[in-house]
């Protein structure tokens, strides 16, 4: 197998939240006391009130690829200005080498009903 084949795809999810402690809270007032508005449609997608919801961890946990979760402030502070001047939260993307391909963009992730329509959405995009 040479070296390239053996390189692991990375699976970026950036959440359209804040990392500090006050935000995880208002995060989980919203989704309890107005799911229709929340704002991060991945973390609906992914996560119920409190926890993960378990097909998106098996999924998770069975599949090939690595991922890895950031908030949108920890993500933006890994690139430049430039580059985050067009990026509207949530995205998903995929990170080969030195290959980085957006999969889902915010809109994509706002069409999708359940975990399962993700779940099956991602598969098509990284097989």
């Amino acid at each position: 197998m040479s070296k390239i084949e053996t390189l692991k795809k990375t699976l970026f999810f950036v959440y359209n939240a804040k990392s500090d402690i006050w935000n995880k809270y208002l995060d989980i007032f919203h989704k309890t006391m107005s799911p229709t508005t929340y704002s991060c449609d991945l973390c609906s997608l992914t996560h119920g009130n409190f926890s993960e919801k378990k097909v998106w961890k098996d999924f998770r946990e069975n599949s090939d690829h690595e991922f890895v979760f950031m908030y949108k402030d920890e993500f933006l502070g890994t690139i430049s200005s430039l580059e985050r001047k067009n990026l509207i939260f949530p995205i998903i993307f995929q990170k080969h080498g030195e290959n980085i391909d957006l999969l889902f963009d915010s809109e994509k992730l706002s069409s999708l009903n359940s975990v399962e329509e993700l779940i099956e959405s991602l598969k098509k995009k990284i097989s």
